[in-house]
């Protein structure tokens, strides 16, 4: 067994609307590697969404933050995480303020777990085999929308059709390689 050989792609995404996929927000990446086998980490810090490219009816309510990665441009992992976006008291969030949203009063709450895809892969880099035409697949619910109604929609950041779906207990938990 051995470790991948080349960078590990990693991407951090902002879905803010669920209806328009030119307003997601790519917040950074950066390439990692080459990764030994084992379990192995990373700190991935970057900049906050430009609330400029958020529609005001948007601000408030439930939006998505998704870390995919990618290896020789096949996506290997999706982790999406719902955020929800209220103001900091019980009033303005029954009565909101009229006109543009109150930035100042506004805070977030990240849910505490959150939803990984799994993508099958070429690791050894050939091309992954094509689905059979004809054979009947049953597509698994979206991660961004199963659970909670008026959830960002899923996003199609690689065109990968095998997946599987699954919760992650700790946002802390390492990826095994090899």
């Amino acid at each position: 067994m051995a470790g991948v050989d080349a960078d590990v792609e990693w991407k951090l995404i902002f879905v803010s609307s669920p209806d328009h996929l030119d307003l997601d927000q790519e917040l950074d990446d950066c390439l990692v590697g080459p990764i030994p086998v084992g379990i192995n980490s990373f700190e991935f810090d970057a900049s906050p969404p430009d609330p400029t490219r958020i529609p005001d009816e948007d601000i408030l309510g439930v939006a998505a933050i998704i870390l995919t990665g990618s290896y020789k441009d096949q996506e290997f992992v999706r982790v999406g995480y719902y955020q929800n976006t209220e103001y900091d008291n019980e009033e303005m969030n029954e009565n909101p303020p009229p006109g543009r949203p109150r930035y100042e009063r506004l805070m977030r709450d990240l849910a505490d777990k959150p939803r990984v895809t799994r993508f099958n892969i070429r690791w050894d880099g050939a091309a992954p085999n094509p689905p059979v035409v004809g054979a009947q697949s049953q597509q698994p619910l979206s991660p961004y929308n199963a659970s909670m109604p008026g959830a960002p929609l899923p996003r199609d950041y690689s065109g990968q059709p095998s997946m599987s779906y699954s919760s992650v207990p700790n946002a802390n938990d390492s990826m095994a390689i090899g």
